[in-house]
């Protein structure tokens, strides 16, 4: 599996959690997750499954998914390295998942160097874009027919980014407002398909996920302020809970809604 990432000396304490699965919630129900390699992908990965679903688990690391599978035969695990940026990637994740999908989690996802907009080049935002929107869109676009004839269960990962300006650079907080976008317009969309589309919005989470804040002014005015209203760290399998809450029938009347996992961050 891949490596945890290091926590910190001075880190925000991580907030307790106990998982407890309900069994068979997912049972003869075929799930797609991007960014299933890692991090709260890969926590959402283990829980789908470990509940019963078959889970189409694609990610851009062979790496990643040969040690997902090899740790976890008994599960119903299918693989898929592609990257979802391109046509060929999207066509290899439908063909994986067959004719009928009943859930879809968009959990691939890139952070930023927290440039401002003064700051931020062409490459970078599209860089962002690209992963963040762009695969978030054209995935949701691919599996939404299979879904139609029977409704189904899609759920956004969003973030802080989503909600306020203060969590990161302008290409990341322009991509995580345009995932609240896609959510929102695919619930109302596809309500009478039976279809729901939510978002999770987390908070800090002990992730894998690159940090690589290059830009000196965003650091210095992102930095004190993520420092001082940062609550807690949560582990990846507490957003995990989150997320597999908003797929699961538990959740029959929610769509369209942005659902924090941010141990209270967003209300400060």
């Amino acid at each position: 599996m891949p490596d945890a990432p290091t926590i910190p000396a001075n880190a925000p304490r991580i907030s307790p959690y106990r998982e407890q699965l309900v069994s068979g919630r997912f049972a003869g129900r075929t799930v797609v997750i991007t960014g299933a390699g890692s991090g709260i992908g890969l926590a959402t990965t283990l829980r789908v499954a470990d509940e019963g679903g078959q889970v189409i688990a694609v990610d851009l690391s062979e790496q990643n998914l040969t040690q997902l599978i090899t740790a976890h035969p008994e599960l119903a695990l299918v693989p898929v390295v592609c990257d979802i940026t391109t046509p060929d990637g999207i066509d290899k994740i439908v063909t994986a998942a067959g004719g009928e999908v009943y859930g879809l989690v968009n959990c691939a996802g890139l952070m930023d160097n927290f440039s401002p907009v003064g700051e931020v080049s062409d490459a970078e935002f599209s860089r962002i874009m690209d992963v963040n929107v762009w695969g978030t869109l054209r995935t949701t676009r691919a599996l939404i027919g299979l879904m139609a004839e029977h409704g189904g269960s899609i759920v956004n990962v969003g973030s802080m980014a989503s909600l306020g300006g203060g969590a990161g650079g302008v290409a990341y907080t322009a991509s995580k407002h345009a995932v609240v976008g896609i959510t929102k317009s695919t619930a109302v969309m596809y309500a009478s398909q039976n279809i729901r589309c939510n978002a999770v919005a987390p908070g800090a989470v002990i992730t894998p996920i690159a940090k690589n804040i290059t830009s000196q002014h965003g650091g210095q005015v992102l930095g004190p302020i993520l420092a001082a209203t940062m609550p807690s760290l949560a582990r990846a399998e507490s957003v995990a809970a989150t997320i597999t809450f908003l797929l699961s029938d538990d959740s029959a009347n929610t769509t369209g809604a942005i659902v924090t996992s941010d141990g209270g961050w967003s209300a400060l």
